[in-house]
């Protein structure tokens, strides 16, 4: 038998109402992605000793690393720190909008 479910099954079966559900799932959601995204930025950051993009472009003006061994993880670093950002709009949104939860 198949694992479905049905969030509205779910949410009257807890005495939850739907939409406090909904909101929340998507909190934790953002939440734990934001997770992800700050451990592989301070993955890629600890390897060039730098705590964000613009050291990585400061790096590369002095010429301390050569953009050939570098590149994927320059776009990389960059590509998370605009999703994190995003994310953090989007909780601070969230957030206002519902308060603190």
């Amino acid at each position: 038998m198949p694992n479905h479910f049905n969030i509205k099954d779910i949410t009257k079966d807890l005495n939850i109402d739907y939409h406090t559900f909904l909101h929340q799932s998507q909190r934790l959601f953002i939440e734990e992605k934001l997770k992800e995204i700050k451990a592989e930025i301070h993955e890629i950051a600890g390897k060039y000793n730098i705590r964000s993009i613009a050291e990585f472009d400061k790096l590369y003006q002095e010429g301390k690393i050569e953009e050939h061994t570098s590149m994927e993880d320059y776009k990389r670093l960059d590509r998370l720190e605009y999703q994190r950002d995003k994310l953090n709009t989007y909780l601070q949104q969230m957030k206002s909008k519902n308060g603190p939860q």
